[in-house]
C-alpha cells in the first residue's frame, strides 16, 4: 500500500512553534491514531516505523513533538508545566479530528512511556471524546523501588524556581536500559533529535508530580485501553501497568506482559519481538474500530481478526461528539520545509535532517 507522509508546523497558545507530522493511507483512513512520544524522544524519526506500520494497516497516524522536544522550538527537554504538553496535544489532536475528512472517524490515543501519561491526561480532559488508547510501558505511577524520599523532593522543590533549567538530576543511561537490540540502540544514539543529557530539575519534578497525581486517580480512567509492558523493563515498572489495569474504571481493558522484553517494545527489541507486539496492537485496534463501525451503521471496513483478551463487555461508542474551537495558528511552510513523501510500505522514505536548538 502507498502511504503519504506530511510535515507541518503550528504555533501554540504560548507562541512556540511545534512540529507535527502525519502518515496517511492512500484511501480514506478507517480510524485516526494520535501519537504521544516518550521523554526526550520525537515523532518523525523515532516513531516512523510505528507510523508507517499503522498507515499501511489503513489508519491515519498523526503526531506532534512536544515543546522543547525533537523539531519543535523551546529549551531542549525543559518541561515548565506538564499540563502545557497535555493542552498542546489535546488542542492539536482535536483540531485534526475536526477536519472534514476525519469528523466521523474513530479516534485512538497511542502513548509510549511518558507519552502514556500524556495520553491518559488527554483522556481525562474530555473523558467521552476518545474511542480508546494503546499504552506502551506507560509512565502512570512511580515504582516504590524508584520513588524518591519525601525529604529529597522537598529539598529540590525549594530550589526548582531558582535553577529550573539546570541539568543536575542524576540518572542512569536510559537508552542502554530501554533498547535491547544493540543495532537499534546505536541508531537511537545517533539520532540528534533525541535529548541525551541529564534531566533538568524542573522537568524531573514535573514528571514526578504528574506520575504521583496519576497514581492517585487511576480509577478515573474510563476509556477502553490496551496496556503493554515488557517483563524485563527497568525503566518503568511492569507493576505500574498492572496497577492501571486493576484500578482503572474502564469496562474494556486489556493488559499484556511480554516475558523477557525490555522498555522499548516497538523499537528496541529484535525484529521478531517487535512483530509480535505490533500484531497484538493491530488486533486490539481492529476490534474496536469494527465495533465503532457497527455502532454507527458504517460497514465499510475490512474483515479483520479480533482479540479476545479484553475483560468485560466491549464499550459501544455512539457518533463522535462535536468538538469545540481550538486556538491553533497554522504556520505556512515553504516547499523546502514541508515534505510530502510517498513511499511503499516496507521501504524507508526520505530522511529529513534538522538541527535542534539547544
Amino acid at each position: 500500500m502507498n502511504i503519504e507522509y506530511r510535515e507541518e508546523y503550528l504555533r501554540n497558545s504560548r507562541g512556540v512553534e511545534l512540529f507535527t507530522c502525519r502518515w496517511l493511507p492512500s484511501s480514506s483512513p478507517k480510524a485516526l491514531v494520535f501519537l504521544c512520544h516518550g521523554y526526550g524522544m520525537e515523532c518523525s524519526a523515532s516513531m516512523k516505523d510505528c507510523g508507517t506500520r499503522l498507515a499501511c494497516a489503513g489508519y491515519g497516524v498523526i503526531g506532534i513533538d512536544y515543546e522543547g522536544h525533537g523539531r519543535s522550538r523551546g529549551a531542549r527537554c525543559y518541561i515548565k508545566n506538564f499540563s502545557n504538553i497535555v493542552t498542546d496535544c489535546s488542542n492539536f489532536f482535536k483540531s485534526a479530528s475536526d477536519e472534514e475528512d476525519y469528523k466521523d472517524k474513530p479516534r485512538f490515543l497511542y502513548g509510549e512511556s511518558m507519552g502514556g501519561a500524556v495520553a491518559l491526561l488527554i483522556h481525562k480532559k474530555d473523558p467521552t471524546y476518545w474511542n480508546g488508547a494503546v499504552l506502551v510501558a506507560p509512565m502512570c505511577k512511580i515504582s516504590e523501588k524508584l520513588k524518591p524520599h519525601p525529604m529529597v523532593v522537598n529539598m529540590l522543590t525549594r530550589i526548582e524556581d531558582i535553577i529550573p533549567k539546570w541539568k543536575i538530576v542524576p540518572t542512569k543511561d536510559v537508552i542502554d536500559s530501554a533498547f535491547k537490540d544493540p543495532i537499534k540502540r546505536e541508531e537511537v544514539r545517533n539520532n540528534k533529535l533525541i535529548y541525551q543529557d541529564k534531566p533538568r530539575l524542573k522537568t524531573a519534578l514535573e514528571m514526578l508530580r504528574t506520575s504521583m497525581s496519576l497514581e492517585d486517580t487511576l480509577n478515573e480512567v474510563t476509556l477502553p485501553f490496551f496496556v503493554l509492558h515488557g517483563e524485563a523493563d527497568i525503566v518503568t515498572d511492569p507493576g505500574v501497568s498492572r496497577a492501571l489495569y486493576v484500578q482503572a474504571g474502564s469496562k474494556d481493558k486489556t493488559f499484556k506482559l511480554y516475558p523477557g522484553m525490555w522498555h522499548a517494545l516497538t523499537s528496541g527489541e529484535p525484529d521478531h519481538n517487535i512483530e509480535t507486539v505490533f500484531s497484538d496492537i493491530f488486533s486490539w485496534l481492529e476490534k474496536r474500530t469494527v465495533d465503532f463501525s457497527s455502532s454507527t451503521g458504517d460497514h465499510t471496513f475490512f474483515n479483520t481478526t479480533t482479540t479476545t483478551a479484553a475483560v468485560g463487555p466491549v464499550h459501544q461508542n455512539s457518533k463522535n461528539p462535536p468538538t469545540s474551537e481550538h486556538p491553533l495558528e497554522i504556520i505556512e511552510v515553504d516547499n523546502q520545509q514541508r515534505t510530502h513523501g510517498r513511499y511503499l510500505c516496507g521501504w524507508k522514505g526520505k530522511r529529513m535532517h534538522h538541527h535542534s536548538a539547544m
